[in-house]
């Protein structure tokens, strides 16, 4: 460690902790919580394999190139004398992120395997080693500046490069990203969000990560900072650190009950791959940023620019559409509140105070859409896109639209309901028809935990995604008829993920099942559990929990049936 560094260190050790009310807290978070939408960059010295190492395809991120491949740090290094962006318009990028809709830029300053974008006083190991010879992150954050985007910078904790990430001199590595993350703020800042990754290494401790905290707060005060700069991705009252938490690649099924935000690929890669073809459709990508604002989070969307310095056109084309979209319905997701539903099957609803915002992703073929449990007054309903007004009937189980015969917008058509006074909603339980038969969709489940979502196409209209055994799935219902019932499960699953254990309980009463290979996620196969008694009518719930899980997800769920035995 250099004197300088420990001079640095010491100087920002010896300040007070930092202390703040919840009322400065939300404050500080307010531009990032309307903000709603944001473009992830990986990018760096990974886009010049682009996957591919010694001519052989590499599996895994392109980002992970170094470590998935067991590339020796000597071997890497030369990709300094490749990485040559001539085709960089930081202007260019900006343009894109603001005509998509995003309202900040999240971009890796340093990722895992330590290469520097900007011109650092600290290592060599940096853009200016390289052909191109200039700073990356300053044209970025002065176009960021131009056009009123916010500049966020990614930074690993972990760096597989540098010399002194070891056991042994862990301390002297940590002082000299100290030192970089001080460049960072004072040379290119204001900076909306640090964005820290890679905290899972063994040398990094929960008091590193707390200090690191309150060091980069009283260097820039309304900085906001993800909670991947503790070590195990808890939030402040579960004993972590950090502002907002970071599902990756996964909308949680209910949201979180702080403040979140989704990162997400738009293929299967963060950094660039050349054979990654694997792309999210734009409506998925719509639906998923409609998703993630009815649960109260943000949307952080990646890109991977090539070696060149160009984000791929796939992504271009995606990011335009949704930016078209949002022109037209972005006041259904930014500055949005969390849905008061429990669950729609039609699609999603966002909140600002008077007014629910309905995306509607399955247009009704009846040209009447219900919107269930709704017990306050409608003063007025009406298309977002276009001002059409939207008839409304209220009945005792919510509220009914009458639509037009065709949907506005064959992805997500928004329709904002202006109501007469705070809103009340009732959950409403699923009938049991008049043959006995309770049917529970997985369109119409609420979802508990942390992973499982609901997912449509492709073969596939089911709770999926079910990776995390904590996660599980229920519905409410009302049984008219007492007695025995047969349970019959609805389900896909993988071969290779086969063998979860989970659990069917109405009440006191119980079925288990253990989920069989069904030769794919999308092919689906009824099995029956056994029989239930249920001998009181009435409201309740039924819920479907995993006891083990021993492949990649417990399965994916279509529906549970009941059906009278007896």
């Amino acid at each position: 460690m250099n004197l300088a560094c420990m001079a640095l260190v010491a100087a920002l050790v010896a300040q007070a902790p930092l202390s703040e009310t919840r009322e400065q807290f939300d404050k500080r978070m307010a531009w990032w919580r309307e903000a709603r939408f944001g473009m992830f960059i990986h990018w760096g010295l990974y886009a010049v394999p682009a996957g591919v190492w010694n001519g052989e395809q590499v599996p895994g991120a392109g980002e992970w190139i170094m470590y998935t491949k067991r590339i020796p740090r000597e071997e890497y290094e030369p990709l300094l004398t490749q990485f040559n962006p001539v085709k960089y318009d930081p202007d260019t990028w900006v343009r894109l992120a603001k005509e998509a809709g995003m309202k900040y830029i999240v971009i890796t300053s340093k990722h895992h395997d330590g290469f520097c974008l900007w011109d650092s006083k600290h290592t060599e190991y940096d853009v200016m080693s390289t052909p191109y010879g200039r700073d990356l992150l300053k044209p970025l954050a002065e176009a960021c500046r131009r056009h009123g985007v916010r500049l966020c910078f990614y930074h690993s904790i972990m760096d597989w490069h540098h010399p002194d990430a070891n056991k042994d001199r862990w301390q002297e590595y940590v002082a000299v990203m100290k030192a970089q993350l001080r460049e960072l703020i004072e040379n290119y800042g204001p900076l909306g969000v640090l964005w820290f990754d890679g905290e899972w290494v063994a040398e990094w401790t929960p008091e590193q990560g707390a200090e690191l905290y309150a060091e980069l707060r009283r260097l820039q005060p309304d900085l906001i900072i993800n909670n991947r700069i503790g070590k195990s991705r808890m939030m402040p009252g579960a004993g972590g650190v950090g502002d907002f938490d970071t599902p990756e690649q996964y909308i949680p099924g209910t949201g979180l009950p702080f403040d979140w935000e989704s990162c997400m690929t738009m293929n299967d890669t963060w950094g660039f791959k050349l054979h990654d073809h694997n792309w999210k459709s734009t409506e998925t990508l719509i639906r998923m940023l409609a998703d993630t604002a009815s649960k109260g989070g943000n949307f952080l969307l990646n890109v991977g620019p090539t070696a060149e310095g160009l984000i791929p056109e796939p992504s271009v084309e995606r990011l335009r559409a949704m930016g078209a979209w949002l022109r037209r319905n972005g006041e259904a997701i930014y500055g949005t509140g969390p849905s008061p539903f429990r669950s729609l099957p039609w699609g999603r609803c966002t909140t600002k105070p008077g007014k629910l915002y309905l995306h509607v992703f399955d247009w009704p073929s009846s040209g009447r859409l219900t919107v269930p449990g709704l017990k306050t007054p409608v003063a007025r309903a009406r298309l977002l896109a276009n001002g059409v007004p939207i008839p409304v009937t209220a009945h005792t189980s919510g509220v009914d639209l009458l639509l037009p015969s065709a949907a506005p917008d064959p992805v997500n058509s928004v329709i904002v309901l202006e109501l007469a006074g705070r809103v009340v909603v009732e959950a409403v339980p699923i009938l049991q028809r008049p043959s006995g038969v309770v049917t529970l969709r997985a369109a119409e489940a609420e979802i508990l935990g942390e992973s499982a979502r609901y997912e449509k196409g492709d073969g596939k209209d089911n709770i999926g995604f079910w990776t995390s055994q904590k996660d599980r799935v229920q519905w409410l219902f009302e049984l008219r008829r007492p007695g025995r019932y047969t349970v019959e499960v609805v389900y896909a699953c993988e071969d290779g993920s086969a063998g979860s254990e989970y659990e069917v309980r109405v009440g006191e009463a119980t079925v288990r099942g253990r989920v069989g290979g069904t030769g794919g996620w999308a092919a689906f196969r009824t099995v029956t559990l056994g029989a239930i008694d249920l001998r009181t009518p009435g409201t309740m719930t039924l819920e479907v929990r995993p006891l083990s899980k021993p492949g990649n997800a417990v399965m994916n769920l279509q529906l549970v049936r009941l059906s009278p035995a007896d």
